[in-house]
């Protein structure tokens, strides 16, 4: 016997399922994930360009004060939710010095006391490492073998690529304490906002943190370095690329994926931002890679695979 047809058939059909959110889709984060490598080692190039028109507390200064011009009509237009209690605010502010004030000013003064980008890179990529240790030991994440031997391909990878760069007459001192504190600043930040601002809409927690990094850096450009500016716009180009495709999307992203996955594995992706400062250095200051960094981006690919890597599901045997 055949089945209700016409209008009445409509009664016993399922209903239709709602679209999938972008958000939910497979290939969402991967392409976050990518996004992010891109932009973040395209911004040592940016970071560089920068610094020949302003020292750093200045370039800075001028960099958060767009970020929140950026910021306003986004804020108008959404209307995101705020921290409701001071408790909140004070957790947002600090993750924000950590990630914003220390890690940047450490990493931008590195650069301005003569260490080259890749130097700089090399040292900020031990991040992940860092952050497993603190991830294992306080935040109750586990690592298989695999990914801590992930871990130390990936980094020593990352030193096959930079190492046509490295000149010891570079590091100074100074240098090293600068890149050491921009080091410890953002791993501290990231793992600070994971664990006490989890739910904190990105957009408030942007504009918050934009607020006391500026804060920070504007009386030290002027008592420092007397807010001297080369207004040309080369420095326009890289604060707009730093601000809105670094420190709003790709900061945007880092968190994102960070609540989707383990911080090891998601910060595991810090090591291929050497590679593409290289590319970078290649297509605009003609700076040809040697063959040991040629092998190195081979070499960081396998440890980056091995750390971020993950199993598929075993299949529950079926009972009779």
């Amino acid at each position: 016997m055949k089945g209700p047809e016409g209008p009445a058939a409509a009664e016993f059909a399922p209903p239709a399922r709602p679209p999938m959110p972008f958000s939910q889709r497979e290939w969402f984060a991967p392409v976050l994930a990518w996004y992010f490598v891109t932009v973040w080692g395209s911004g040592f190039i940016a970071t560089r360009i920068g610094l020949q028109y302003a020292p750093p507390f200045s370039f800075l200064t001028l960099r958060f004060l767009f970020g929140l011009a950026c910021l306003v009509p986004i804020l108008l237009a959404t209307r995101p939710r705020f921290p409701g209690t001071p408790v909140e605010w004070a957790h947002v502010a600090v993750a924000g010095l950590l990630m914003h004030a220390v890690h940047l000013g450490g990493s931008h003064y590195t650069q301005y006391l003569g260490m080259s980008a890749g130097i700089t890179a090399l040292i900020l990529s031990a991040q992940p490492l860092i952050t497993a240790i603190f991830a294992v030991h306080w935040m109750g994440e586990r690592l298989a073998a695999r990914q801590w031997a992930g871990i130390f391909i990936g980094l020593a990878g990352v030193a096959l690529v930079v190492w046509h760069k490295v000149d010891v007459r570079e590091a100074t001192v100074g240098s090293l304490i600068a890149v050491t504190v921009a080091l410890a600043g953002v791993t501290a930040g990231t793992l600070y906002q994971r664990v006490y601002c989890p739910r904190v809409d990105l957009r408030a927690a942007a504009f918050i943190q934009f607020g006391v990094a500026a804060a920070a850096f504007a009386p030290l450009a002027w008592w420092v370095e007397n807010f001297a500016v080369a207004w040309a716009w080369p420095m326009f180009g890289a604060i707009a690329f730093l601000v809105i495709g670094a420190s709003i999307l790709a900061v945007s992203a880092l968190h994102t994926l960070m609540r989707r996955g383990q911080a090891a594995r998601v910060t595991s992706l810090l090591y291929l931002t050497p590679i593409f400062a290289v590319a970078l250095e290649l297509v605009m200051f003609r700076l040809v890679p040697s063959a040991l960094s040629v092998a190195g981006i081979a070499v960081t690919c396998c440890g980056v695979a091995l750390a971020a890597w993950r199993a598929a599901p075993r299949a529950r045997a079926s009972t009779s």
